[in-house]
């Protein structure tokens, strides 16, 4: 068919609008998620590498949701959200604010916010550990250096600390674009294949598996067709992405 299936899929519908609402939520799935994880991830990999007590102890239990399978993340925080039972909302009721208690993935305002939060919480130990691991690596003189010329802790953070963090910045940002883009598993448990409710948490992964696993004639066809530009998007936007980085390294230095 050559380029045929590519044209249906960007131009004709249901497939254009379909894409194009997905390639929006992977957007903001991708947006929410690394500003959540991974300024978290920053700020908890700050305090434990300033931490002498625990700092073993900590850095394993922030870990810990990274190990579990993503199914097991998502049918677990089925049951805490779940609006009649969960123990989240049983909380906000104990404590006298059950005017926040809702059904968190029961409406398209919360739905996809919820699993980008869900999603930040099982990731956020693997940037953690990158960001500690990238801190030990800068040399104690650098920041005895700093604070003789009395930069407060903050300046020492800002001017010395963070700009030597940008290797590993980096891999986590490439990292966090190329997983988030290719969420499934996680949106799949806790939404369904149809990105419900109402297909606000639909993502361009669900549209994939309703695509090429669908009954129609051209399941095969679509589905390959949105599977490599999946792949081209991705690919592409990556290697622009470390060819920039890789540039402002190289200015930096």
């Amino acid at each position: 068919a050559g380029f045929d299936n590519f044209v249906r899929l960007f131009s004709t519908e249901p497939w254009r609008g379909t894409l194009w609402d997905a390639f929006r939520h992977n957007l903001l799935f991708f947006a929410g998620t690394m500003l959540v994880q991974n300024t978290v991830a920053l700020l908890f990999a700050v305090l434990l590498y300033n931490l002498r007590v625990l700092r073993r102890f900590f850095q394993n239990l922030f870990f810990v949701p990274h190990l579990l399978a993503t199914v097991l993340v998502g049918f677990l925080w089925n049951l805490i959200l779940n609006p009649l039972f969960g123990p989240l909302n049983k909380g906000l009721r104990a404590l006298g604010l059950g005017a926040l208690a809702q059904p968190w993935l029961g409406q398209p305002e919360t739905a996809l916010p919820t699993i980008i939060a869900v999603n930040a919480w099982a990731w956020l130990g693997f940037p953690m550990m990158l960001f500690l691991a990238n801190l030990g690596s800068i040399p104690p003189s650098y920041l005895e250096a700093a604070r003789l010329d009395g930069a407060s802790g903050f300046q020492v953070f800002r001017h010395v600390q963070l700009p030597l963090l940008r290797p590993s910045l980096v891999i986590v940002s490439v990292l966090t674009f190329i997983g988030n883009f290719n969420a499934f598993d996680l949106i799949f448990v806790m939404a369904g294949s149809s990105g419900s409710p109402g297909g606000a948490t639909d993502v361009m992964g669900t549209f994939f598996y309703r695509t090429a696993f669908g009954t129609g004639q051209d399941a095969v066809s679509m589905g390959s067709a949105l599977a490599v530009s999946m792949f081209g998007f991705i690919a592409l936007v990556s290697l622009v992405f470390l060819r920039l980085a890789r540039r402002g390294q190289m200015t930096y230095d």
